[in-house]
């Protein structure tokens, strides 16, 4: 009784793995399609994006303060922890 409990278990593990995935693929397809489409408008009215200021955060890095530099990478451009510190290591 208590294995078809734990298979029970690991089939709804199993679904709701699967629900979760089909909602974050289609959350990906969309946030690609919208920057596509800030892109084409961006075109459209002559504009480019500007890249942020990072001199602070070379700074930080030159002074051997890599979590500051992450930090500051992440509150110049609002990344996440992951994308700020593969920034801040690809700078390094």
């Amino acid at each position: 009784m208590e294995e078809i409990a734990v298979l029970v278990v690991i089939l709804l593990i199993g679904a709701m793995w699967s629900s979760i995935e089909r909602k974050l693929d289609r959350t990906q397809r969309t946030a690609a399609r919208l920057e596509r489409k800030v892109d084409l408008i961006l075109d459209h009215l002559g504009l480019q994006e500007t890249q942020p200021d990072l001199a602070r955060v070379r700074a930080l890095l030159r002074e051997g303060k890599k979590i500051h530099a992450v930090k500051e990478y992440r509150e110049i451009t609002g990344a996440g922890l992951r994308e700020a510190k593969e920034a801040v290591d690809r700078m390094d």
